[in-house]
């Protein structure tokens, strides 16, 4: 064991931190506590996935900057992210065990899932981990999974809700909003044309999506800072409501899939001008290029439709910006 060091580690991908992570954050916080000693999080880049199966890698559902922000926001004292390649997925239970937990992170406890396996071709389980820690002095505590309506929460499990646009279940199973945040960058510059300027977020390559559709957000146009546990972001006045649409603008034949934030001024419980759209200059222009967006998602408003013509759309959005202002305003 690291005589410099003592901890309590819980090991996970935590892909999104949800409820069901919290969970083991929460018992490896507790434990540590007790004996106090510094609780770490261990986890993975890239997804394992990336290496042993690269034809079937998930999209993430935040990058690992933003996980590791999180996990440290909920109170683990450190997160040790390892790299995942093709060494250490060949690595044994035992060399784990041993170089890892033993005598890297002086392991004095270990908190994982009920059906957490590791070592080559994930060939170990919860079992071998206790007996493997009865040898290295560390115990082992395995968390039941956590679970609503019987199904336990998973990141695949909230990476399908997203893609099926239910943000209501994927608020739950987060314990707060889904976010997104990325660079603004120029598009082809149509909605400043309609009247209805948008600030188009670059998206990461394997970042996972909201459904194709239009929904009710509040945007950081400076990027924000992951809040502490029990929600998504801060509620700072540096927040803008803003309509986003996630799709492919199939009325103007669109070739790539695109995030478009058109942000709106005031709070939402002031009056909308003319229909809600407000004029030239007032929302995201030309001064947002370069920055940092963060969107978090609050409500769908609709799925993507195509539209006769930018008549029709503009028509149709002056609505989607009423019903933004009404998602967003607080009861």
């Amino acid at each position: 064991m690291n005589a410099a060091r003592r901890s309590v580690v819980t090991i996970g991908n935590f892909d999104g931190v949800h409820r069901g992570h919290l969970a083991l954050i929460g018992r490896a916080m507790s434990i540590a506590a007790e004996r106090g000693i510094d609780s770490v999080a261990l986890t993975f880049d890239p997804h394992p996935a990336a290496v042993v199966r690269p034809d079937a890698v998930p999209p993430s559902l935040q990058p690992i900057e933003q996980r590791t922000e999180l996990l440290k926001a909920h109170g683990i004292d450190d997160v040790i992210v390892i790299e995942f390649d093709e060494d250490f997925a060949a690595k044994s239970a035992e060399a784990f065990v041993t170089e890892l937990l033993a005598e890297r992170l002086g392991a004095e406890a270990v908190v994982v899932g009920e059906n957490f396996r590791f070592g080559a071709g994930a060939s170990a389980d919860v079992e071998v981990l206790a007996a493997l820690g009865a040898t290295h002095g560390f115990d082992v505590e395995p968390v039941a999974l956590v679970v609503e309506d019987g199904r336990p929460f998973s990141s695949s499990g909230l990476r399908a809700l997203l893609a099926a646009g239910d943000l209501e279940a994927v608020t739950r199973g987060l314990g707060r909003s889904f976010t997104l945040t990325g660079e603004v960058v120029r598009g082809e510059g149509r909605g400043r044309t309609l009247g209805i300027p948008t600030a188009n977020v670059a998206v990461a390559p394997g970042q996972a999506l909201p459904g194709d559709g239009v929904y009710a957000c509040w945007a950081w146009p400076d990027g924000a800072s992951l809040a502490a546990p029990g929600s998504a972001l801060p509620d700072d006045p540096g927040r803008v409501p803003a309509v986003v649409n996630v799709g492919w603008r199939p009325t103007f034949e669109g070739t790539s899939r695109t995030v478009e934030a058109h942000l709106l001024l005031g709070s939402v419980d002031a009056e909308a001008d003319a229909g809600g759209v407000p004029e030239e200059g007032e929302a995201a222009g030309p001064d947002l290029y370069g920055r940092t967006l963060t969107l978090a998602f609050e409500a769908r408003i609709r799925g993507e439709e195509r539209f006769d013509g930018p008549d029709a759309l503009v028509e149709r959005i002056r609505k989607d910006v009423d019903a933004a202002r009404e998602a967003l305003r607080s009861p």
